[in-house]
């Protein structure tokens, strides 16, 4: 046996030589090198989370150059501005619709084979994408698009694969780091969106479509070093020092995965924490920019507050994963729930100042990172091991379904109120899961 942090004993019986008969999947799953009893789990567990800051660097970035113009590229190839949203919903819609897939690919063939399967779809979704511009194919676009989207879910199940080997003590740092992995590109991909766009307009294609040329050969060396270094599996080399019940088959089923979510409170109360922490922060972003430009705002401004709201939600990712490492998740959800109810108060009533705005803006980021990291670590903390991969799957699916209706109907709730009364709806949104929160606290207790 070996200790890891916190006293946390994780024994690992030959692990990778045996990850793939444990995952059900026969000898030909090949999970790495062989771990012996005595390995040291704490060096494998940071090896592995180098490998996913470093794939999570990546895959943000090729995600956030392509997202910068994909609104732009989508009018310039319908020619028609109010279809423009589509190319946000497209590339979400993908998301989605991938996750349970990939979450019971994992199930199977482990972490490795799911997350390059995301990316190798994110470079044939981008360069669908880029002939969809040239072709002047709407449809196609939306096609690619989606496609596009599968690189998203490869980022958000890499935040639960830093979670595989760690500690329970230190589950939730390890979820922030890669999550704050993800700034670098959140910040550098809208930067580096014009320069891709002119290095493709002496080859015929859109200068547009340029950030999608990037995206998908960064997305393919994402993929490469996901393949080439994620050795051995962490999943599977965590599910073969599981209980012999928890490795059978049965046990690893969606349908599993489900069943546990259903049956524990605190699992349940996680899934809602992410989704509602999600929807709220993407109905409010998303309708920040015309809101400040409806008050007279440049785009200059816009994005210098859009820039502190994305710092708002990875940069300090960490400090949330250490509070919910050392007061618990619950206080961290009801810490969140206070940053984003304090944040449409903020938004809500800025009436065009521009600092309120930022300030709102930045504290929502600070709220969906307290969701996000907490919420995700109550999840892994609640489910059996073999199920984990299936919940985790659920989770994003209700995710990023739940953001996909809160984006759309933003704007509609715009249109017919004000950018306030959305801000009401979002404060709303969270007042079910603080008491969901409430109860769940109050019968763990009494358990």
């Amino acid at each position: 046996m070996v200790r890891a942090s916190g006293g946390w004993l994780f024994r690992l019986k030959g692990a990778s030589a045996n990850a793939g008969r444990a995952a059900g999947a026969g000898p030909a799953v090949d999970a790495g090198p062989t771990v012996g009893i005595e390995s040291d789990v704490v060096a494998l567990q940071r090896r592995t989370q180098r490998v996913l800051v470093a794939s999570q660097i990546l895959g943000g970035l090729g995600t956030a150059t392509g997202i910068a113009l994909a609104a732009v590229l989508a009018k310039r190839v319908s020619g028609d501005e109010a279809l423009s949203g589509l190319a946000s919903t497209a590339s979400v819609a993908g998301t989605a619709v991938l996750s349970v897939p990939l979450a019971s690919l994992m199930n199977a063939r482990g972490r490795r084979a799911g997350l390059v399967l995301a990316y190798l779809i994110g470079v044939a979704g981008a360069a669908t994408t880029v002939a969809a511009a040239v072709a002047g194919s709407f449809p196609l676009l939306l096609v690619g698009l989606a496609g596009f989207g599968a690189a998203s879910s490869a980022n958000l199940q890499a935040r639960y694969a830093a979670a595989d080997l760690a500690a329970p003590d230190r589950r939730a740092r390890a979820i922030s780091t890669v999550v704050w992995a993800t700034t670098i590109g959140a910040v550098l991909g809208p930067n580096i969106a014009a320069p891709a766009g002119r290095s493709v307009s002496g080859f015929g294609i859109p200068e547009e479509a340029g950030p999608f040329v990037w995206a998908a050969g960064v997305f393919l060396v994402s993929a490469a070093l996901v393949q080439i270094m994620l050795r051995p599996d962490p999943l599977l080399t965590a599910r073969a020092a599981a209980p012999a019940e928890e490795r059978r088959p049965e046990a690893r089923s969606v349908r599993a995965g489900f069943s546990a979510v259903a049956a524990s409170p605190r699992a349940r109360l996680a899934l809602v924490t992410v989704a509602v922490s999600h929807t709220a922060m993407v109905s409010v972003m998303s309708m920040t920019p015309v809101d400040l430009q409806h008050h007279g705002a440049g785009i200059q401004l816009i994005g210098l507050v859009i820039s502190g709201h994305i710092t708002g939600m990875y940069a300090f990712s960490p400090v949330m994963g250490r509070l919910a490492d050392r007061f618990g998740r619950l206080s961290v959800i009801g810490l969140g729930v206070g940053l984003l109810a304090c944040a449409a108060l903020l938004a809500g009533t800025a009436d065009g100042s521009r600092a309120q705005s930022a300030a709102g803006l930045f504290t929502l980021g600070l709220g969906w990172s307290a969701g996000l990291v907490a919420g995700s670590a109550l999840l892994t903390d609640s489910v059996p091991q073999a199920a984990r991969a299936a919940a985790q799957g659920l989770s994003d699916l209700t995710t990023s379904l739940a953001a996909g209706v809160g984006g759309a109907t933003a704007g509609l709730v715009v249109a017919t109120a004000s950018y306030a009364w959305l801000n009401l709806a979002a404060a709303c949104l969270l007042l079910p899961l603080a008491a969901l929160a409430l109860f769940t606290r109050r019968i763990t207790q009494q358990g």
